[in-house]
């Protein structure tokens, strides 16, 4: 039997009134078996450049450069290990009266669908995380995953084994994806008060050989992005 997949996701520019002009979700995976080994590289690569405390992109600075280029490669060059993000461009559009019953948290969770459901396979077992953010996910989580089994047709819910939310500081793959996130949030929200998160963004483009401001295939699994943009209302 098959490793089942551990699926870390995280947030970015989320809340409906946080004056952000983008939202973005992303996805960090790889098989079960994987997680001790991939996470100990990542404690160990945090020793080496004595880069304490927990991996996030809010802490970003120069003065750990070499250890966050060596994260992006390490991270490239595992191919157990994939990335997908989603970005809703110009949030300012969205209308929830007229498309999700006036409900920002209901548009939160379709956009959670639409990134873990090209992530899922019916033949395959997820474990899925989410960085908790409030205390009213737990039915949330609940509803999400019942949508995402029966889109697969797994009407019994045996497709995802856990769906929980939990606290980032605890699980250093989620760590990851909050870093891979945020450098992509940097791209597309065209910052340029920082030098260390600009040359982050620049070695990963440049390794990758592509933008971030664009959609990626959706074959592409290492690396993939979807750019959203709200209908008009």
């Amino acid at each position: 039997m098959t490793s089942p997949v551990n699926i870390y996701c995280d947030e970015s520019c989320h809340l409906e009134n946080d004056s952000q002009g983008i939202m973005l979700l992303g996805a960090v995976w790889c098989p079960q078996n994987e997680v001790a080994r991939l996470s100990r590289e990542v404690q160990d690569m945090k020793s080496r450049h004595r880069a304490t405390g927990e991996l996030k992109w809010t802490k970003v600075s120069l003065a750990r450069m070499d250890f966050y280029l060596e994260l992006v490669d390490w991270f490239l060059a595992e191919s157990p290990m994939h990335f997908r993000g989603l970005v809703v461009l110009h949030k300012e559009r969205l209308n929830h009266a007229l498309f999700n019953d006036g409900s920002h948290d209901d548009f939160y969770y379709k956009m959670y669908f639409s990134l873990l459901s090209k992530i899922l396979s019916p033949e395959e077992r997820y474990n899925i995380y989410l960085d908790i953010k409030d205390t009213r996910s737990r039915l949330k989580l609940r509803k999400l995953g019942e949508v995402l089994c029966n889109d697969k047709y797994d009407f019994t819910s045996q497709m995802i084994g856990h769906l929980q939310n939990v606290r980032s500081h605890e699980l250093h793959l989620l760590q990851v994806c909050d870093f891979l996130l945020g450098a992509v949030s940097y791209r597309h929200r065209d910052l340029s008060g920082s030098p260390a998160k600009a040359q982050i963004v620049r070695h990963l483009e440049e390794r990758l050989g592509r933008s971030l401001l664009y959609s990626t295939p959706l074959r592409e699994e290492k690396f993939n992005l979807f750019l959203f943009t709200p209908r008009n209302g």
